[in-house]
């Protein structure tokens, strides 16, 4: 790839890109999946999402659990996101 194609965005499809977040809908929580890439595979991680009072409330969840492949830490983080809303609900929140 030229350089002129990295600094322009030519050649979306390449390796760099970015797979899209598997997205899942639980007791009125938006989880997506955003497991982070580092040193031994893929830490847990997820953005949860809500809309309280016309407002879209945000929570990221970061886990120092690391996990070796990326589909399984994105289960993974969709799995302690839910156990987070189970034991907190909107108190996620504060």
């Amino acid at each position: 790839m030229s350089l002129w194609s990295k600094l322009f965005g030519g050649g979306a499809g390449g390796s760099d890109a970015k797979p899209e977040a598997k997205s899942e809908i639980y007791k009125g929580f938006r989880i997506m999946a955003e497991p982070q890439s580092g040193e031994g595979g893929y830490r847990v991680g997820a953005r949860i999402e809500k809309e309280i009072g016309g407002e879209v409330k945000v929570h990221h969840l970061l886990r120092a659990d690391a996990v070796l492949n990326r589909d399984e830490a994105a289960a993974f983080s969709i799995r302690k996101a839910k156990q987070a809303i189970d034991d907190l609900g909107d108190r996620i929140f504060r």
